[in-house]
């Protein structure tokens, strides 16, 4: 008597082995089910973008990336530069998604005190690295070198002539602060101080001096490379 050995399909027409592929690839695809699986550190920068466009296509937040050349630059970007490759509304969200991230960042770190030019770094950082010019602002701290303020001063490039002392102690009278840091960023990510940067930071701390004022710190803001750190402290130097 013969025997027959069946290999039909199951009713759903795949075979275990066929469905276990299929949750496999869906599984490395679906940004959603990793998030629910492994949690949100199993997502790459490309799934967390797909994942706020409310897309299934991996290929629009690549393309983002490449058009913006990194996800600071993506931060960088303008309501106005987004909307000319994505609709409005997916525009504003990922504008207010990046938004939130930069607050929850910075509300997480200044609770605590700012009494090192990293702890500077660490809550202004990501804020001033995704302005595409340089901003000079001054860190207002209490007698306990807590954050009273964040004041911008001057947008452009920063030099002596914006920078004026009187634009700087200004703010630092009007909330009664113990001390300040001075802050500014370099858009091009190399935090090294210029002549311009020392010269600046010697006016300022002369007249912080004179009106018997703590200049803590100038921080330059840029971006780690090459085994050097995302800023520069001028006291750090020994240049204040």
């Amino acid at each position: 008597m013969q025997t027959q050995f069946s290999f039909e399909p199951d009713p759903q027409g795949q075979s275990p082995i066929d469905t276990k592929v299929n949750d496999t690839i869906a599984f490395y695809t679906n940004p959603l089910q990793r998030l629910s699986n492994l949690g949100s550190d199993a997502l790459t920068a490309i799934d967390a973008l797909t994942l706020l466009l409310d897309t299934s296509d991996p290929i629009l937040a690549a393309s983002l990336l490449a058009e913006f050349g990194s996800l600071t630059g993506l931060a960088r970007a303008t309501l106005a530069n987004l909307r000319r490759v994505l609709p409005e509304t997916k525009a504003a969200r990922l504008v207010a998604a990046l938004r939130l991230a930069t607050l929850a960042c910075k509300e997480n770190l200044i609770e605590e005190p700012f009494d090192t030019p990293k702890r500077v770094y660490d809550a202004f950082g990501p804020e001033m690295r995704a302005f595409d010019r340089e901003v000079l602002g001054v860190v207002l701290l209490n007698t306990r070198f807590r954050l009273i303020k964040f004041e911008a001063i001057s947008q452009g490039i920063v030099n002596e002539a914006l920078a004026h002392p009187r634009e700087i102690l200004k703010p630092a009278i009007i909330h009664s602060a113990y001390a300040f840091v001075l802050v500014h960023n370099h858009p091009t990510g190399d935090p090294t101080a210029s002549e311009a940067d020392l010269r600046m930071t010697r006016t300022i701390s002369a007249a912080a001096n004179v009106m018997h004022m703590q200049m803590l710190d100038h921080v330059i803001i840029g971006t780690p490379a090459d085994g050097r750190p995302g800023y520069f402290s001028f006291k750090e130097a020994g240049l204040l």
